[in-house]
């Protein structure tokens, strides 16, 4: 009786447990009457224009441009509908999301920053319109040489690596990246980094091309912008190689951290990525590229989002393409400099700066909101239809590896090896780059159930196990008494030993179900609409509007809400088909006498 009547106890403490973590992080956050925060996903303005850099290191590689075209095809002799788009009219683009001023999602949910804002202008020039999707940047040249996207906007540095897998426009930027260390760091410029520098930078990038092959130097590989320089505020990393315009985005006023030096290669402008078999559509991209450059858009553009100093002797478009017509950068930052008074030099303490990076309450109150509307349904749906699918897989694995027939055995068995055995990141790309072009017409390119489909297959190799556990669990006693009475063995099975089996393995199957919950993060890698994000993405592109983790542990805080009640729930419902019911037994009767 005791465990029956403790055991509702469970999902209430659960709930209690993040209603009281809840609590805590606000009271850590301060009163909720927080400053208004800048969204870094929109547009900075003129205002804060800078100049070239001066602290400028040895080009990393020189060379003159050879790839810029002499010129373009007059706009009116494009054929719209001979750019091999996948979807004709519309121009399918893979983006990042999390790296502000550049690309980003905004805090109205959209798709934007300089790259996607000029690629928009381009496409309207052609009579297009535009599609994004977010992808991981390591995956995004891929998916464009395999015709997932029709281009990549990701301020894409050209390199020799690159254009041997995808082809680039002309170049509409010009890739500074920068050297940035803690303050008082002993690294003052490239030429101080050694073997002994934890030095970070994203993965695939051109930065982690420059640190590995021309510096020669083991690199700290992070997924995306925030992360790396999360890690360097925190002294995980001691110098971080980023892109300029990321880097000044990155460093707030008062934050520990400086840029120390920049560098730069001639020959490597910064293009649009597109299939290297597409020239219609690389020519028609130049054509609509030059003409918002002819017509201003281009530079109202720049100067809104990107205000700064194009370095000499450079220039977007082709080569017949006139100049954009820029303010003078350089006196606007002068000026702003001389006006703007300097930061205070006090640091904030540890926990000021741990309360400010992970626990904005303001921050929590701003994410909650998205991540229940788009984040959270998406999640639910991936976990539900994965964890539908899997499971009905699972059963037909389970009852193939204890089969009799070899032919149904083995291959399970193989199966359920493969998919144990790969990790998920893997099975999900290979199911998107390797299905979706098959079944493109069927997706409309858009790899939101093929991201479902990889999972219900993974949690499948798991489940299947699970419940040749449990069927194998079971006494054979239990068989041979079914078959005893009448039962044929299929019968038996059915209706008396895998039923007994799924009873026995549900909190294992309960955890399984908790693992796809998380494993739904995953399929960002595919590429997705800013419609279809869930948790962790929507965690991620408010960190990237923020510049701060706190909608990251918003985030976290959601799985907790959904996993840790299932948890306790599950555990319930194992109690009660082990113990039954139990029945109150009325008190004896005393007979008087």
């Amino acid at each position: 009786m005791g465990g029956t009547g403790a055991a509702p106890r469970g999902p209430i403490s659960a709930l209690v447990l993040v209603a009281l973590l809840g609590i805590l992080l606000g009271s850590f956050a301060g009163p909720a009457a927080a400053a208004p925060r800048t969204d870094l996903c929109s547009p900075p303005g003129v205002a804060t224009a800078s100049a070239a850099p001066t602290n400028l290191a040895a080009a990393s590689s020189g060379g003159s441009d050879k790839y810029t075209t002499a010129n373009t095809l007059p706009l009116n002799q494009i054929d719209t509908g001979r750019l091999g788009l996948a979807n004709p009219g519309t121009i399918s683009v893979g983006t990042l999301s999390d790296a502000p001023p550049s690309i980003c999602v905004n805090s109205a949910g959209s798709f934007t920053g300089f790259d996607n804002e000029l690629l928009k202008a381009v496409a309207a020039k052609l009579g297009l319109r535009i599609q994004f999707s977010g992808i991981e940047f390591a995956s995004l040249l891929s998916n464009v040489a395999s015709r997932r996207f029709d281009v990549g906007s990701s301020s894409i540095t050209t390199t020799e690596d690159r254009r041997r897998t995808v082809g680039f426009t002309n170049g509409y930027d010009f890739g500074y990246f920068s050297l940035v260390v803690p303050t008082g760091s002993s690294v003052h410029g490239f030429g101080d980094l050694n073997g002994g520098t934890r030095i970070g930078v994203v993965q695939g990038t051109v930065q982690d091309d420059y640190v590995t092959n021309t510096l020669h130097l083991n690199a700290v590989k992070f997924p995306d912008f925030n992360t790396a320089y999360a890690n360097l505020r925190t002294g995980q990393i001691e110098a971080w190689v980023a892109p300029s315009q990321q880097a000044i985005g990155a460093i707030k006023p008062g934050d520990p951290a400086a840029v120390v030096q920049n560098t730069f290669s001639l020959d490597n402008f910064v293009g649009y990525a597109v299939a290297k078999d597409n020239q219609p559509l690389i020519d028609a991209l130049n054509s609509g590229l030059d003409a918002v450059i002819a017509d201003g858009t281009y530079a109202k553009l720049y100067s809104d989002w990107v205000p700064r100093q194009l370095p000499p002797g450079w220039k977007p478009g082709s080569k017949a393409a006139p100049a954009p017509q820029l303010p003078d950068f350089a006196a606007i930052a002068k000026e702003h400099a001389s006006s703007t008074p300097a930061p205070s030099a006090a640091q904030p303490s540890t926990f000021a700066q741990l309360r400010a990076t992970f626990f904005d309450w303001s921050l929590y109150r701003k994410a909650f909101p998205d991540l229940l509307r788009t984040g959270l349904p998406n999640t639910l749906i991936l976990a539900f239809v994965s964890g539908v699918v899997g499971t009905a897989l699972g059963m037909l694995l389970a009852v193939a590896g204890i089969s009799r027939t070899r032919w149904l055995r083995w291959p399970a068995r193989v199966y359920t090896d493969i998919f144990r055995g790969l990790p998920a990141v893997v099975i999900i790309l290979i199911i998107g780059l390797g299905i979706g072009p098959v079944v493109r017409n069927i997706t409309h390119n858009n790899p939101y159930w093929l991201g479902a489909l990889a999972l219900a297959l993974l949690a499948s190799a798991y489940i299947g196990e699970i419940f040749r556990s449990g069927i194998q669990s079971v006494e054979p006693g239990q068989l041979e008494a079914a078959r005893a009475i009448g039962f044929g063995y299929r019968q038996a099975m059915t209706l008396v030993v895998v039923p007994q089996g799924v009873r026995r393995v549900l909190p294992a199957l309960m955890n399984q179900f908790i693992a796809l919950i998380k494993d739904s993060a995953l399929i960002y890698f595919l590429g997705l609409l800013a419609s279809q994000r869930e948790l962790f993405a929507v965690g991620r592109d408010l960190n990237a509007q923020t510049g701060n983790l706190s909608p990251l542990v918003a985030a976290g805080l959601c799985y907790l809400a959904l996993t840790v009640p299932l948890t306790h729930l599950v555990n319930y419902i194992d109690h009660r088909l082990r113990t039954g019911k139990t029945t109150p037994v009325a008190p004896p009767v005393v007979e008087e006498g």
